[in-house]
């Protein structure tokens, strides 16, 4: 393939289609503390008696996805809800480890419903949809309650009251916690709730099960086609309603903080299906996490934020100082985040500690092997607080810690080192969390609604609930209370063609029998995106990965190896699927990250930063979610723009100093 110019010009050519209408976000209108109860109580409801008659399919069975299971099937709602897993409890919503933020201020030190607005719309760069995110914070102080219900052990002071910690992002303790479990405790919660409706009979659970397309019939999201991932067979399903609740898509780079199941697939088979994909360059890297030790790593750890309540980051002021830390004098120290950020100190959003971070090791001032790493120090905090105290609130996190590096953290200090965590770009989505596609809805960290360009901190496990528990049991009865039932099977022609694609995708890799692994593909791609697309991004690293990345993807359709059949257990081929959804989404990523030529919350573009090396945004040009829909070539997608209008929150350049 040739690495000419006017290839690439022509590859990353965009045709931009800008029209409102198409992109109605359905947001009501009022003053904004009014909008979601005023929007509750204009939509439609399903009579009680008539929610047998409907089937709604939900994709995934992590806290969006499980919670939304249990409370539509609750209502009486027919649910059929898939995992790839072997059990609900084994999502990754697992993995979160620091809390949940709700705006209780049980701390009584300023919190409201609308700081955790504010907040999270600075937080987010000013390029989230403020009527969305302040649904989110208003619905935070009901998940807690709801929670606390189901039996989620959160950390109690002494009294008894909740005890709640800051995160990123934030000068007031909101978040809420169960020591560095916090996800897997919430979990828990979810589905001992999906079961109870298990055992009722509205739901039917399919595990080991995945979603490989979306069926849609006269422009409405029908059903799926699924593969079992035990015997192979591939499975058509009809409902009414389809939820994707299928996660993030951090693995296209590879090395992540994800589980090496996450996967884009399910988002990205709607997607080719009409669905629009927004902000897919909006990725996260999280600054808490273990550095890379070598290339036998299939995928990294995270540090909970949390830790830096109480651990001090710092670095040695001495380029080359390979003393050890303890050997290093407080007077050679650089505290780079409290010098620098002094409102917010270690607390700082995770974009703004992350950049820091590759700053200061790019400077030479790196510690640990090859120089990437940063201290993370608890030494002070356990002469104020006691060891028993941090043992108590990160005993966890630092026995995973010493499991994985064999270094006591208690004795020297961690070594951490920004990676890719969170997706805020995800499938567009209406008020109603329902897609372009009618029918089809996206929840948690698939859809790209409520964190614009940056996640603060504990804010994952808040959206996921919120979607599931209190947002979509309203938005779909209101879809479903404006369509009749009507029997519609799985014999409709729609469902075979689609299925006839997916048996078509299946056989096809499993016969190029090339000689190059699927893993092999991956890493290298991840290694483009994280060079390119990563933590910087700049016209000529975009266009260098826009020439490389359809040159490896064409390679990969001829000479990748899968191994097995269809009519197994097959690890290989489900890698291999995801893979290749994996290379087109990387397209796009790019795509969109040339397109904004402006900085903004994670998307750091280094020919836009103000003269101390902060994101530099343009409103002017670049206010509004860009909004991607598939024109059956992925080098030329089509670009809507949904404006985004700011009436509460005004933009300013962010600081945290």
């Amino acid at each position: 393939m040739s690495d000419s110019t006017n290839e690439t010009t022509v590859r990353t050519e965009v045709r931009q289609v800008e029209f409102v209408k198409g992109l109605d976000s359905k947001a009501p209108s009022g003053p904004i503390e009014q909008r979601w109860d005023k929007h509750r109580f204009e939509m439609k409801l399903v009579n009680p008696a008539n929610r047998r008659r409907y089937t709604v399919i939900v994709v995934g069975s992590g806290l969006a996805g499980g919670a939304a299971a249990a409370t539509l099937g609750e209502q009486g709602y027919n649910v059929k809800c898939f995992c790839y897993q072997d059990s609900p409890r084994r999502a990754h919503s697992i993995a979160a480890q620091g809390g949940i933020n709700a705006a209780k201020n049980y701390r009584n030190d300023g919190d409201s419903i609308f700081r955790l607005f504010y907040d999270t719309v600075k937080g987010g760069d000013f390029r989230a949809r403020e009527s969305n995110v302040y649904r989110l914070a208003q619905v935070s102080v009901n998940i807690i309650d709801q929670c606390v219900a189901q039996g989620v052990p959160f950390a109690r002071e002494y009294g008894g009251m909740l005890d709640n910690r800051s995160f990123g992002g934030a000068q007031v303790s909101r978040t809420f916690y169960a020591r560095g479990q916090t996800g897997q405790q919430l979990l828990l919660g979810a589905y001992q709730a999906l079961s109870r409706q298990i055992a009722a009979g509205t739901v039917q659970m399919y595990p080991r099960t995945e979603m490989l397309d979306l069926v849609v019939v006269d422009g409405r999201a029908r059903g799926i086609i699924t593969r079992d991932m035990t015997t192979g067979k591939i499975e058509r399903h009809v409902a009414d309603a389809v939820v994707l609740a299928t996660g993030g898509y951090g693995n296209v780079f590879y090395l992540s903080t994800n589980a090496k199941g996450c996967n884009t697939t399910a988002i990205w088979r709607a997607h080719r299906r009409g669905a629009f994909f927004a902000n897919p360059c909006f990725t996260q890297i999280h600054p808490t996490c273990i550095p890379v030790s070598g290339d036998h790593q299939s995928k990294l750890t995270l540090m909970s934020e949390s830790l830096r309540n109480d651990g001090r980051i710092w670095v040695p002021k001495q380029a080359g100082d390979s003393r050890r830390p303890q050997d290093i004098p407080e007077s050679e120290r650089d505290y780079y985040l409290e010098e620098r950020y002094p409102s917010f100190g270690n607390l700082v959003p995770r974009d703004v500690a992350s950049r820091n971070a590759k700053q200061v090791c790019d400077d030479g001032r790196g510690v640990g092997p090859g120089g990437l790493g940063v201290y993370l120090d608890f030494s002070d905090a356990i002469k104020r607080l006691g060891k028993s105290k941090i043992v108590e609130r990160y005993g966890n996190l630092f026995d995973m810690y010493a499991q994985i590096t064999g270094e006591n953290p208690y004795e020297t200090p961690m070594r951490i080192y920004p990676a890719i965590h969170y997706t805020m770009g995800g499938l567009w989505v209406d008020y109603n969390l329902q897609s372009t596609i009618p029918g089809l809805f996206v929840a948690g960290e698939a859809n790209f609604s409520d964190h614009g360009a940056n996640r603060l901190g504990a804010s994952a496990l808040m959206q996921g609930l919120a979607d599931g528990y209190f947002v979509l049991p309203y938005t779909i009865a209101n879809f479903l209370a404006q369509i009749k039932p009507d029997g519609m099977t799985t014999g409709r022609s729609e469902f075979g063609e689609s299925e006839s694609e997916v048996t078509g995708r299946v056989q096809k890799l499993l016969s190029i029998n090339g000689k190059r692994t699927v893993d092999s593909f991956h890493r290298e791609l991840g290694k483009i995106m994280w060079d390119e697309c990563g933590m910087g991004r700049n016209d000529a690293g975009l266009r260098k990965a826009l020439e490389r990345i359809p040159e490896l993807h064409e390679e990969f359709w001829q000479n990748v190896r899968v191994l097995g059949d269809n009519e197994e257990m097959n690890q290989s081929l489900e890698k291999a699927g995801r893979v290749a959804d994996f290379f087109e989404l990387a397209e796009l990523m790019c795509v969109d990250a040339l397109n904004r030529s402006e900085s903004c919350g994670g998307h750091f573009r280094e020919e836009s930063q103000t003269e101390d090396g902060e994101a530099l945004r343009d409103d002017e040009n670049f206010s509004y979610a860009a909004a991607w829909e598939y024109s059956g070539n992925t080098s030329k997608p089509e670009l809507h723009k949904e404006p985004l209008a700011f009436e509460y929150v005004k933009p300013s350049q962010r600081s945290y100093k």
